[in-house]
């Protein structure tokens, strides 16, 4: 246990033995502990290791006197307060006692020492200090049962309070558990025919409010009960789990799979393009449900009948809709060379001409019927062919020669498009080094620009491309790419990690027909895109009285503050050459130069036609001139 400690200071010996001796019997009693200092500055080392209860200070020490050391001892925070008592000779001498209480004494004591008297006052405040101790022990040992009570009443909420969450856990599973079975088909564990209607409910008011409509199929299984009177059951039971799971694999995480009952499943798909992504839900399934099913050590085949209806076409809220997709799923069983039926048979003619367009192209895919031609594109500063366009068309055998935007917009197989932006890629990459190296003494590089068939640039057209541009060996900047703005609108990780892998690789990337969805410059500031070609609309426009020359120079401006190449498209008469090369446009293409030209065509004759000798040409042997 602690006591109390005091502190004597005093320079002289023997003064200071005399006084150690007059408490010597109370500290031998374990009252108080004694320490000395021959000097002021010894008992400042004393308090800063200990704190003592009374400091008994001689007055007169050389050096550093009583008054000097009380005032260091009592700047210290930590002995601030301790007492202390004066020790002098001068009983009298007022004004030195006035001095030490206002250097902090506690009291005098003169010399000689009665001893009575010195020791009375220091068991006075050793007795304080003692209490102080006791006081600040049982403080302390308040604060740890207090420590201790706070810890044990945290571990007893804490006990509660898991208590609590446990059951509330639980009763949420009982909950969830109650809702499942209202709400869930039991042996698929898609939602059923009441959660159905409710989230057709919801879909209608959804759509009311944003005008946005939506889609829904219905889907009926092909000899499914011939399949359950000959295999038991469990083997038909088996079955249906396995549709739901290739249903739930064929639509996407926001759609809505439910089981009706039997074998009548239903998928609600919200959004834009509720038609067109309908139809491409349902050829999935349809082509899902066409693969054999392994059950049971059985190999099951069966087939699936849809039925798509179209709100708000195809009825007035979710019973009507439900009752038409279930219409045109019955006309879809009667008609087996197309198992997937409209309610409208528009969509259904619409279809078949997507399927039909979709079987001959990948038929002229095989037959080399496509063809690249090119429509090179000119510097207006110097007049030279810095580049040309790549266009893909298609010599159809009954209809011509057709452009890609006369066909593409039919197709929606991804499988076919990746397969014609390959072979797009490997023409480019050909033709390009056949054209540079007939002109390898320019200076510049020769740039073609590539247009993607696909609707979205993914990782295998990157890889096709790279891997073409190192197998021709094609410098940096051989070859761009064009994007559409409906791309760039929709900005995702995926598509930021594609447009700085390409243009790492020296891939060009442009910005194709400016202004057609009316998107801004910020993606172009955003994707850092090296050039922006003016769509062909606003080109048209200039000269006109509705500020037609205005936008294309709005355009330009923009489009040089954020350091990309303006390219404007489809000029056709000298005055828009004469107004974009005032404005700055950096090039141009159109058929005031060239029209699009096959392969050996631009091989031949791009440094045949320079803008010098447009200019000086008379108008009436421009056959494009206004």
């Amino acid at each position: 246990m602690q006591i109390p400690k005091v502190l004597l200071v005093n320079d002289d010996q023997a003064s200071l033995y005399a006084l150690e001796s007059l408490l010597l019997d109370a500290a031998d009693q374990h009252l108080y502990e004694l320490a000395t200092a021959a000097s002021g500055k010894e008992a400042l080392r004393q308090v800063l290791l200990h704190e003592f209860a009374v400091i008994l200070l001689d007055v007169s020490m050389p050096g550093m006197d009583g008054f000097e050391t009380a005032e260091a001892i009592h700047s210290h925070p930590r002995s601030a307060g301790t007492p202390i008592i004066f020790i002098t000779a001068y009983q009298t001498d007022e004004l030195n006692h006035l001095k030490g209480y206002q250097k902090g004494a506690a009291d005098y004591l003169f010399t000689p020492v009665i001893p009575q008297i010195l020791q009375a006052k220091v068991a006075v405040f050793v007795e304080l200090a003692a209490k102080n101790l006791q006081l600040r022990i049982k403080s302390e040992q308040l604060a740890r049962l207090n420590q201790d009570l706070r810890a044990q009443r945290l571990q007893d909420l804490e006990r509660i309070n898991a208590e609590l969450e446990q059951e509330i856990k639980e009763r949420k599973q009982a909950e969830q558990r109650a809702h499942d079975l209202a709400t869930r088909d039991a042996l698929t564990n898609l939602i059923n025919r009441r959660a159905l209607i409710q989230q057709l409910e919801h879909a209608v008011a959804s759509s009311d409010r944003s005008g946005v409509g939506f889609a829904l199929l219905f889907l009926d299984l092909d000899k499914f009960k011939l399949i359950n009177d000959a295999h038991g059951h469990e083997a038909g039971d088996e079955l249906l789990r396995q549709v739901a799971a290739r249903l739930m694999a064929a639509v996407r995480v926001a759609d809505i799979v439910a089981r009706l009952g039997g074998d009548e499943f239903v998928v609600l798909i919200e959004g834009k393009s509720a038609s067109a992504n309908a139809a491409r839900v349902g050829r999935k399934i349809e082509m899902a449900c066409a693969l054999p099913f392994d059950v049971n050590g059985l190999r099951l085949k069966t087939a699936a009948s849809i039925g798509i209806a179209l709100y708000p076409e195809d009825g007035a809220n979710a019973q009507a809709l439900l009752k038409n997709a279930d219409t045109a799923m019955y006309h879809a069983k009667q008609t087996t060379a197309a198992p997937v039926q409209f309610f409208h048979e528009e969509l259904n003619v619409r279809e078949r001409e997507r399927d039909q367009w979709t079987l001959e192209l990948r038929k002229a895919l095989a037959a080399n019927q496509l063809e690249l031609r090119y429509q090179p594109q000119q510097d207006l500063n110097t007049g030279d062919v810095i580049g040309a366009e790549a266009l893909l068309y298609w010599r159809h055998p009954l209809k011509g020669l057709l452009a890609a935007a006369q066909f593409l917009p039919h197709v929606q197989e991804r499988a076919l498009l990746d397969k014609i932006d390959a072979w797009v890629i490997a023409q480019s990459c050909a033709h390009a080094s056949l054209w540079q190296s007939l002109h390898a003494s320019l200076s510049a590089t020769l740039c073609v620009w590539i247009n993607l068939a696909t609707p979205q640039l993914h990782t295998d057209v990157l890889q096709v491309l790279l891997l073409n541009m190192r197998k021709h060996g094609l410098a940096p900047c051989s070859i761009g790419v064009e994007l559409n703005e409906k791309l760039l609108l929709a900005p995702s990780d995926q598509l930021e990690q594609l447009l700085a892998q390409m243009q790492n690789a020296g891939v060009r990337i442009a910005l194709d027909d400016f202004g057609s969805v009316r998107s801004s410059l910020a993606a172009c500031q955003r994707w850092r895109l090296n050039a922006l070609k003016i769509d062909s609309s606003f080109v048209r426009g200039i000269g006109n009285n509705e500020g037609g020359t205005d936008i294309v120079a709005a355009v330009i401006h923009l489009a040089k503050a954020l350091s990309m190449r303006v390219i404007a498209l489809g000029v056709a008469t000298r005055l828009q050459l004469e107004v974009l090369q005032e404005l700055g446009c950096h090039a141009c293409q159109g058929e005031l130069f060239y029209p699009p030209l096959p392969a050996a065509g631009l091989l031949e004759q791009t440094g045949d036609t320079n803008i010098n000798a447009i200019h000086s040409t008379p108008p009436s042997l421009l056959s494009n001139e206004e």
